[in-house]
């Protein structure tokens, strides 16, 4: 059953967040994700959370989510990522 990240960004330092933004795609890749959002217009409806920079990614599964989140090559940029913006990262499972 599909998977979904959903990370929302505050970038602080635009020019360190670039190498996160480049280099990231080709991991999510690697297992078996794709963007479905990445930090287009929002507009809230109801309630009091606005978004900075909402993604959401699709996975094939939960597993993957976590094989990739935990995989060496995305934790060098998650690293990087802690550093250039503050982020709240949820997984949730699809229907």
């Amino acid at each position: 059953m599909a998977a979904y990240a959903l990370v929302n960004v505050d970038i602080t330092d635009s020019a360190g967040f670039a190498e996160y933004r480049k280099s990231t795609p080709a991991t999510i890749a690697a297992f078996g994700g794709r963007f479905l959002a990445r930090g287009g217009a929002t507009e809230v409806l109801e309630g009091d959370w606005t978004p900075d920079r909402l993604v959401i990614i699709e996975f094939p599964d939960v597993a993957a989510i976590k094989a990739w989140y935990h995989s060496p090559e995305y934790q060098r940029l998650v690293e990087i990522r802690k550093r250039t913006a503050i982020s709240d990262f949820v997984i949730i499972d699809g229907v």
